[in-house]
């Protein structure tokens, strides 16, 4: 998919970064994978609001760690809703698909960012090396 149709969304709605829209395409995988549904196929492979933000926020994990609070609200999300607003952005210039149940309700009170990011991150360690054969 090109993103100048999405970046030309964000920017005519003007209260979320670019980055917020290209970053919610990019966790889309990752949200299908925690749900359970990467073998399903077409709607199957729908996520739930709820389902879409553990996938967002499995993603800034990985790819933020804890810093992952601080971006997000440097793209204009600062709380769950923000998602949901964005999410409907792209539902409505059909950039996303919905399903009849799917309400912008679905990203409120989703978590917190500092609990989520900050206080419980846990940093992966590499695995401990053994001694070199000789």
């Amino acid at each position: 998919m090109s993103l100048d149709p999405v970046r030309s969304v964000a920017i005519r709605d003007g209260r979320f970064a670019p980055d917020a829209f290209v970053f919610l395409f990019e966790s889309l995988d990752t949200a299908i994978r925690v749900a359970g549904r990467e073998d399903a196929k077409g709607p199957s492979r729908h996520v739930t609001g709820r389902e879409l933000l553990e996938g967002m926020r499995v993603h800034a994990s990985e790819i933020f760690g804890p810093m992952a609070a601080h971006v997000w609200q440097s793209w204009g999300i600062h709380e769950t809703i923000n998602w949901g607003h964005v999410v409907f952005l792209l539902v409505e210039e059909g950039l996303l698909n919905s399903q009849p149940t799917d309400t912008i309700d679905d990203f409120k009170e989703g978590f917190d960012f500092n609990e989520a990011f900050v206080e419980n991150y846990v940093p992966e360690l590499p695995v401990e090396l053994g001694p070199e054969d000789s």
